[in-house]
């Protein structure tokens, strides 16, 4: 049986308190958390294609909810999500050629991450109710 004087001295696990946010550490979960995200958006994506080969009737119907202010947020979240994947993607890209692992580059990368998708989400999203 262990004593408490020596379960005390055992180190502690290293969890998200201890650490000290970065902007690599929050690209890596947000990159993960849009993994998900893409998952269940590609399920409502489906949906929308099932509907449309259904009929006219379910078509409305599906592209109705899609097109309604909450649909509209999710659509939003979704293509943020894609974007935001797609140049983790190419951030680890980069990776792979062996440039951007100083701490420096690593950090910048990061924030351009965040920085990208969001611009490019608005953007898309602006040319895209310019021509609908």
């Amino acid at each position: 049986m262990p004593s408490a004087d020596l379960k005390a001295s055992r180190p502690l696990s290293p969890h998200l308190q201890i650490y000290r946010w970065a902007p690599t550490m929050v690209v890596s979960i947000a990159h993960r958390i849009t993994g998900v995200a893409l998952y269940f958006g590609t399920l409502l994506l489906a949906w929308w294609l099932i509907a449309a080969a259904s009929g006219p009737k379910y078509f409305r119907f599906v592209n109705g909810l899609a097109s309604s202010w909450i649909g509209l947020i999710v659509l939003f979240g979704f293509s943020w999500a894609l974007i935001h994947h797609a140049l983790g993607g190419v951030r680890h890209l980069i990776w792979d050629t062996g440039r951007g692992m100083g701490k420096p580059a690593r950090d910048q990368l990061a924030i351009a991450n965040i920085i990208g998708s969001v611009a490019l989400t608005i953007l898309l999203w602006i040319i895209g109710l310019l021509v609908w």
